[in-house]
């Protein structure tokens, strides 16, 4: 945009085609007929506002501003419904008003492959050579087989304002994980977002292929995107932390031994979270793929379940004695690498926010089953998370969900039918293992 317009455009805005929430992800219009992007329409534009605040510096060409945009609907001048990060600015307005800043981490686990766009298609995604060879979390060795890149993704997401917390091998063959550092919670999503274009640009300059797929593999381990979240008041304390005199013991009234050094805030708002975990999960986890990640045996949640440093859980308490009371938080195991942040954070927090107003109670015990005997653990029933991304849809998209609630219908009516678009068009495809079983046999 040359500088006369992006100043005018600072100030009022500017027009951008409608198609963008009609299209899928290989910009394929959907065939259901959307509110907001539809051919009676006519792919109307829509009102696109500079967000100044956003503004970083690209890191390949250091003199060249960016900024990111925000979508609001030309007639109403109001954020509009279908846009992340509009909803993200709803939910964020909406705890502002109790007196709380959202705060927020994200981690990411991605394979990485030694092709290119051009080598993915010649191979037609199949016998792709993995960045390195065999089984290597946490490794000292494995980063400096490919020491150049390896700092190269660290560096640039450094220079572009994402600053990464940890950044490191992880198991399966060719995995990084990189922890994003925390900020507030726009920002995080910011730069969860723009940290995957970053690592497949940066991958580019190296013949090197990230993926974010949740589930490249069956028989490996999936590639999750967990999200950390605590809140803020006003003077700057962590609302989900207990006081400081509470941490050895514990605080009073707290409904299970694992949210005793949690703050009761924090309490309702854990259990605002898991009362509306299955009806947000297309927010969680918006591919087909996503869902063969949620499956037991590979550290990934197949229930509405919590617990204090349990990594099988959906939502993992992180709070004293394991670190201090500055660093209480939770994190939620959901998602994979494929999310979409902004959704993510803001389905987490519009129901955690409803928790804390409703001052809702635990739906279910912990599952801290290492605490129970057998037959104690055998009579406990978690609730199952949807197991694919047609029954997460329709959940979502069932009249009385918690995700009406919290997010509107207008919202819910649109992603809904977005996801439901994409499961459509996976029932139809003819997989590999389909040809493989039933070709010659059938």
């Amino acid at each position: 945009m040359i500088k006369d317009k992006f100043l005018s455009a600072a100030k009022s805005g500017f027009g951008f085609c409608g198609v963008t929430f009609g299209w899928d992800i290989h910009d394929k219009t959907y065939e259901c007929e959307l509110g907001i992007s539809n051919l009676q329409n006519g792919y109307k534009d829509l009102l696109a506002r500079i967000d100044l605040d956003s503004y970083r510096r690209t890191p390949g060409t250091p003199s060249l501003p960016f900024f990111l945009i925000t979508f609001h609907d030309p007639d109403t001048q109001e954020g509009l419904y279908a846009c992340p990060r509009a909803t993200l600015k709803k939910v964020v307005g909406e705890l502002q008003k109790e007196g709380y800043q959202a705060m927020a981490g994200a981690e990411y686990e991605y394979f990485q492959f030694r092709e290119t766009p051009k080598s993915l298609h010649e191979k037609e995604f199949h016998r792709l050579e993995p960045l390195t060879d065999g089984m290597h979390g946490y490794s000292l060795l494995r980063p400096e087989a490919n020491s150049d890149y390896f700092h190269a993704v660290y560096n640039d997401c450094a220079n572009f304002g994402i600053p990464i917390e940890g950044h490191h091998t992880e198991t399966g063959p060719g995995v990084f994980e990189s922890a994003l550092a925390y900020q507030p919670v726009l920002r995080m999503a910011d730069n969860a977002l723009l940290f995957k274009h970053t690592a497949k640009v940066t991958g580019l300059r190296f013949g090197i292929m990230p993926t974010f797929m949740a589930k490249p593999y069956g028989n490996q381990p999936g590639c999750s995107g967990h999200i950390h979240i605590s809140l803020k008041d006003k003077d700057g304390r962590n609302v989900f932390a207990v006081k400081e005199e509470e941490v050895e013991k514990g605080r009073e009234g707290a409904a299970y031994e694992d949210t005793k050094r949690i703050s009761q805030e924090a309490e309702w708002f854990l259990a605002g979270v898991l009362e509306g975990l299955p009806d947000i999960m297309p927010c969680l986890v918006p591919t087909v793929n996503g869902y063969k990640r949620l499956v037991e045996s590979y550290w990934a949640p197949t229930s509405v379940s919590y617990a204090y440093e349990n990594r099988v859980a959906s939502v993992r308490i992180i709070s004293p004695p394991m670190g201090d009371t500055k660093s209480t938080r939770l994190e939620v195991r959901v998602p994979g690498a494929d999310m979409n942040p902004h959704l993510a954070f803001s389905a987490v927090l519009a129901l955690g926010l409803r928790g804390i107003r409703k001052k809702s109670t635990l739906p279910c015990p912990p599952i801290s089953t290492a605490k129970l005997s057998d037959s104690d653990a055998t009579k406990l029933s978690f609730e199952r998370l949807p197991n694919s991304l047609e029954k997460a849809a329709e959940r979502m998209a069932r009249k009385g969900s918690l995700a009406r609630e919290v997010l509107g219908d207008q919202f819910v009516d649109h992603f809904a039918a977005t996801r439901m678009n994409e499961w459509g068009i996976y029932s139809k495809a003819v997989t590999d293992w389909e040809l493989k079983r039933y070709f010659e046999l059938a």
